[in-house]
């Protein structure tokens, strides 16, 4: 597969994990993200919160869900940081936003908020290795 040619030549940090561990780091994730979610978004449509409090949610979906096309469809390491920085202050938002009104779910952020971090200094990191120099 050509891109994961690219992604695999590309020059990485020495705390980069390996390839492997990232499709089991995001099965759990999703299973969290899937559960917490929809019951933001199920209360949401109950008006038992405000959809302002969803929103966060929302876009952190939207912004999760374009990482993969623009750093491996696109080769776009520049965006996929301006990305992944976005999904960061998201979950950031997303945990401040519902912390009033469910608190295990602002806490079942924490897994992702933690992987994320850490995923947002490997891509920032990755993207300066990968710079074009002038």
């Amino acid at each position: 597969m050509p891109t994961s040619d690219w992604y695999a030549k590309l020059k990485k940090p020495s705390f980069a994990p390996p390839a492997w561990l990232f499709g089991p780091a995001w099965s759990v994730l999703y299973v969290i993200i899937a559960i917490s979610f929809i019951t933001v978004f199920w209360q949401a449509a109950l008006g038992q919160i405000a959809i302002i409090i969803a929103l966060p949610f929302i876009l952190n979906l939207i912004f999760n869900f374009a990482f993969s096309p623009i750093q491996f469809r696109w080769q776009n390491n520049f965006w996929a940081s301006i990305d992944i920085l976005l999904i960061l202050a998201t979950i950031i938002w997303s945990i401040i936003a519902i912390w009033p009104f469910y608190h295990w779910i602002a806490y079942a952020q924490i897994p992702y908020l933690i992987w994320v971090s850490f995923a947002t200094v490997l891509q920032l990191t990755i993207t300066y290795l990968n710079r074009r120099k002038k």
